[in-house]
């Protein structure tokens, strides 16, 4: 019955996404993906499900909720005190805290603590945590939560607990969309609280906030014996829950370990883990402090912090004009890496801190992942911001809201600005740089990490820079190494396309390649007649390719791409492709391989991928201990992913490799 339910939450989803988005393409792109016939039948569909399941979603094509304005936030008190929770940053104190006892082990997410109240199956309440003895009523910007329930299957009293929270690609997304003399949001935690103490609940249903269950206060003649029962209970109800494991002491630091790698690549904020003790009776048996319930403790990841020296401020200008401080100081090691690097945010900080040149300041790293300036001990400063522009010279503007200082390029054609080149340059029909996505692209150029195409070949240089950015770290880095090295190897009809110009595309740019015998001085350096006398090449593109080859910056471009890549003629295979499109994961030791690496090899020369980590994109995991607790086994199993030996492997694929 459940995993049925669970079924017909998952189609109800899709639907709904199938249908925003037609309605999307219609209504605001003038454009029709499906006839009104197909949407019909779809929409019928959902509204079926909806009656058979007793569950609609706030964000349902079926729904047409209206937004209501209010002039305060009523208060409300709880009826059960909502403490805080004790902290550790031991796993050993972890450890010691579970006994002998099973557990859950949760993310903490980092948003704002909602308590929902549902009543004949319908919302009637949302407070927020406040003090913990009183919070703000927001029952009309919670229907507007872009994922929770309106209606629900269960018909008595539900009380229960969840975080609301932004994701961070939501966070990106929002701030992309900021008229460029808006000032940008610093975190998601701060964007959430704002949307859900809005005055105004459509405000609250733009900034596409989502709910997370993380506990059953009371379920109306209901009981459970664990909590992972009652969030599996939630979640038929409709509810997305919190990312848990159970876990026992044994297993714990492990677990620990892999909600540590997962953070890397994790989309919702977090600040560190949570273990409850998943007995429900166990539990409540311990009782509470006065300030902490006995039933769980929260882990936070451990901040190591480090005293150096300020050498220098630099500014890097971003897409949108604002320019960016970013402190350069003696590297120290943090968390394992060596660090010289730390955003400062904006003016204001610059200021706020007092930073001079020369100061001793203490860094450390957010989360374990993001260089941050702690405090400032001499405060000789503030250094005054530059005059000019870093990237592109003009004359620099600060703006003032009131809140913020922020210092600005106005120059339109500031290369910073460029994005959509660099897009273009990496996509698939272009340099097909794998996995290097716009918001990293911008992450980049706003940091001066790349100025030209050639500097995507050159990101080792830069690695202490790149693992120290928010989403980064030493395998994500790897990975990009990767791509950009696979990318290296390419054709010249590739880079033509890469390079943008005019009414060149990739047939074209083939046309080209193949009549100048794969020659890149030849083609850079052919005339207007030269080029018009290629097949299929008219006026028009020649002028236009020979207009890129004469400006002296755009063939500077070329040239120092000409020095980084390799340029292969007529690429072909060498062997049978007998895994292309497949996915592979590897971990563990090898018998039959010297290492990973060897294993990897082999399997790319067959036409297959190797990747980091599991997902429902992953082929087959490889692992010779296919009875492993290890987080890539229980994804994979989790997922359905098939765990196989190193000899199963060889056999299923026929294989021939000598040991």
């Amino acid at each position: 019955m459940e995993k049925n339910q669970e079924a017909l939450i998952r189609r109800m989803r899709e639907l709904s996404a199938l249908l925003k988005e037609a309605s999307r393409a219609y209504y605001q792109e003038s454009r029709e993906i499906m006839s009104n016939r197909e949407y019909d039948a779809l929409y019928d569909e959902l509204q079926a499900l909806e009656q058979e399941t007793g569950l609609i979603f706030s964000d349902s094509p079926s729904q047409r909720v209206g937004y209501e304005s209010v002039e305060t936030l009523p208060k409300k008190n709880h009826i059960r005190p909502m403490l805080s929770q004790n902290k550790t940053k031991s796993v050993a104190e972890l450890q010691a805290f579970l006994g002998n006892q099973p557990g859950l082990l949760s993310w903490k997410l980092d948003g704002l603590t909602v308590v929902l109240t549902y009543g004949q199956g319908m919302l009637q309440e949302a407070v927020t945590r406040g003090d913990g003895q009183q919070g703000a009523l927001i029952t009309p910007n919670a229907r507007a939560f872009r994922n929770i329930p309106l209606r629900i299957p269960f018909q008595g009293t539900l009380i229960l607990r969840g975080e609301a929270l932004i994701s961070y690609p939501d966070f990106e997304e929002i701030n992309r969309q900021l008229p460029e003399h808006e000032t940008q949001y610093k975190n998601p935690r701060n964007l959430c609280s704002g949307s859900v103490l809005q005055l105004n609940s459509q405000i609250t249903a733009e900034r596409r906030v989502g709910f997370y269950a993380f506990s059953l206060v009371e379920a109306e003649g209901l009981r459970f014996s664990y909590h992972h029962e009652a969030l599996a209970w939630l979640r038929n109800q409709g509810f997305e829950t919190v990312e848990y494991r159970q876990v026992e002491q044994e297993n714990l630091p492990e677990a620990v370990e892999a909600f540590r790698e997962a953070i890397q690549d994790y989309p919702l904020p977090s600040d560190g883990l949570v273990l409850l003790m998943d007995d429900i009776a166990y539990g409540a048996a311990l009782g509470s402090t006065a300030r902490f319930p006995r039933d769980s403790i929260a882990f936070k990841w451990s901040d190591e912090t480090a005293r150096t020296l300020l050498e220098a401020i630099e500014w890097s200008a971003s897409r949108t004009g604002l320019i960016n401080p970013v402190a350069v100081f003696r590297p120290v090691e943090l968390e394992g890496t060596s660090v010289s690097r730390a955003s400062v945010h904006n003016l204001s900080t610059v200021e706020s801190l007092a930073l001079g040149v020369g100061d001793e300041i203490s860094v450390y790293k957010a989360n374990m992942i993001i260089p941050q300036i702690a405090e400032n001990f001499s405060r000789t400063g503030p250094q005054p911001p530059p005059a000019c522009c870093p990237v592109c010279g003009a004359v620099t503007q600060i703006r003032d809201t009131g809140e913020v200082r922020t210092l600005h390029c106005p120059n339109p054609d500031c290369p910073a600005k460029q994005i959509k080149a660099f897009e273009l340059f990496v996509s698939r029909y272009a340099m097909n740089v794998e996995g290097l996505s716009q918001a990293t692209l911008e992450k980049f150029l706003d940091l001066g990490i790349i100025r030209r195409f050639a500097d995507l070949f050159r990101l080792e240089a830069k690695r202490d820079r790149i693992i120290c950015l928010e989403g980064f770290g030493e395998k994500s880095f790897r990975n990009l190494l990767e791509a950009a090295e696979k990318a290296r190897h390419t054709s010249l009809a590739r880079l033509v396309v890469a390079l943008g110009i005019g009414g060149v595309g990739p047939a074209t740019a083939r046309l080209l390649t193949r009549h100048f015998k794969e020659d890149p001085l030849a083609l850079s350096q052919a005339s207007q007649e030269a080029l018009t006398e290629v097949e299929g090449i008219g006026e028009i593109t020649a002028r236009s390719i020979r207009a890129f080859f004469e400006d002296p910056g755009k063939n500077q471009s070329f040239h120092e791409l000409l020095a980084v890549l390799d340029l292969e003629k007529d690429r072909k295979e060498t062997g049978p492709q007998t895994l292309r499109d497949l996915n592979f994961v590897i971990t563990g030791s090898l018998n039959h391989f010297v290492n990973r690496d060897a294993l990897k090899a082999c399997i790319e020369s067959l036409g297959g991928r190797v990747s980091g980590s599991v997902s429902q994109k992953t082929t087959a995991l490889i692992n010779n201990d296919n009875k492993s607790v290890s987080a890539k086994n229980q994804t994979a199993k989790k997922l359905g992913i098939p765990i196989l030996t190193e000899d199963e492997f060889l056999l299923q694929y026929q294989i021939n490799k000598e040991s």
